[in-house]
């Protein structure tokens, strides 16, 4: 078995695709110990710096004490806490929905989800860059699948139109803000075309909620859009760990009984539930919105800068995520390291991650950046003469 992954391993190596972890040290802020060395971090997506905020910590102590740390058990079996019920509660009140469910991760959420709901005779439609949990997911459900090109929508309804008389249900999926790309769904006219067609829409509003949308309700709040599945995580922007689907008490039941990747899995530690309700409560409230204004005010000072540059990518500089398109696997690497030497931590993009052929530096800001962090960054990228 070695000498045959050793060869695999060899040929990613060939290809330019072999990875390594490093090892940081420290809490996660704008500036991290990565490999020894201390480097302004451009790549977590902790968006409002929240990962390190003494008062998510704080509150995980408390809980701690109280609770110890493990679950032991899965929530139907003895696991169910009332962290647990409690942040979930808070959860569904934040997104103005019935309901929320715990998912131990957004990866489990999405693989848990879309077949509790879509099985053999239904219809599923996928944006063609969804993340890679959402293209599980829908393999995992056993429907009929199309992949439709990145948020066209006349595609999307032309399949419909084609296909969804002989189907049980249809399902559309998508994030509203693409991971490696930055941009958003049409989450408004994704809904109109739903409603056309008598499908379900559920948005993966992972790199979204906390950071983006009134009171960091996300972008289909913004756009008043009511999806019928909600997916949020609370490992990114919330700082803390673990995900959850916002929706109907119906939903909310269903999953419960059919969802795999919740029903057969230890529950998440009570300290971490009670962490997230701490953040929820932080991210409702001023400083939520003191910081979702200082990482519009990044987001805009660096979109100026690439754009001044000719660097901004089409579609870029409405999330906090900006892709340096660059093509090829060694010269993305290539940068990536002029720009470690340099003190800066961008991490590479490269396939299966994202498609053959759009390698890319992958930069994310938070609000716990300064400006000065934005131009050091601006002045690196422009020494490469990267466009």
């Amino acid at each position: 078995m070695d000498q045959e992954l050793g060869d695999e391993l060899e040929r990613l190596t060939a290809l330019g695709l072999r990875r390594e972890l490093r090892r940081w040290v420290g809490p996660h802020g704008p500036h991290i110990e990565l490999g020894g060395r201390r480097m302004a971090s451009f790549s977590s997506n902790n968006y409002l710096g929240l990962a390190g905020h003494l008062a998510l910590s704080d509150a995980a102590a408390r809980a701690l004490a109280e609770t110890g740390l493990g679950a032991a058990a899965s929530r139907l079996i003895a696991g169910n806490h009332a962290e647990h019920e409690a942040v979930e509660v808070e959860l569904a009140g934040f997104h103005r929905t019935q309901a929320a469910l715990l998912f131990n991760s957004g990866f489990q959420a999405n693989v848990g989800v879309i077949p509790a709901l879509v099985g053999r005779g239904d219809l599923v439609l996928s944006d063609r860059l969804n993340h890679a949990s959402l293209i599980d997911g829908c393999r995992l459900s056993r429907a009929a699948v199309e992949v439709y090109p990145h948020v066209d929508l006349a595609v999307l309804e032309r399949i419909l139109a084609a296909r969804r008389p002989a189907a049980r249900r249809a399902l559309v999926v998508t994030e509203s803000v693409f991971s490696m790309d930055g941009d958003r769904a049409p989450l408004d006219a994704l809904a109109d075309v739903c409603a056309r067609h008598d499908a379900w829409l559920m948005v993966d509003e992972a790199h979204a909620v906390a950071s983006l949308g009134p009171g960091g309700r996300g972008i289909a709040a913004e756009l008043g859009v009511e999806p019928d599945v909600l997916v949020g995580t609370l490992g990114k922007a919330f700082g803390t760990f673990g995900a959850y689907v916002a929706g109907s008490q119906i939903l909310r039941q269903l999953l419960i009984h059919r969802a795999r990747s919740f029903v057969f899995t230890t529950a998440l530690p009570p300290a971490i539930a009670a962490a997230s309700r701490a953040s929820v409560a932080l991210v409702s409230g001023p400083e939520g919105d003191r910081l979702r204004a200082t990482l519009a005010r990044h987001m805009e000072r660096f979109a100026s800068g690439l754009r001044a540059a000719g660097l901004l990518a089409p579609g870029a500089g409405r999330s906090p995520i900006f892709p340096i398109l660059l093509g090829d696997e060694r010269r993305t690497m290539s940068a990536a390291s002029q720009l470690a030497e340099r003190g800066i931590h961008v991490q590479g993009i490269r396939p299966p991650t994202v498609p053959r052929n759009t390698s890319r530096l992958r930069i994310a800001l938070t609000a716990a950046h300064a400006a000065d962090d934005i131009d050091q960054l601006l002045d690196a990228l422009e020494a490469l003469r990267l466009a």
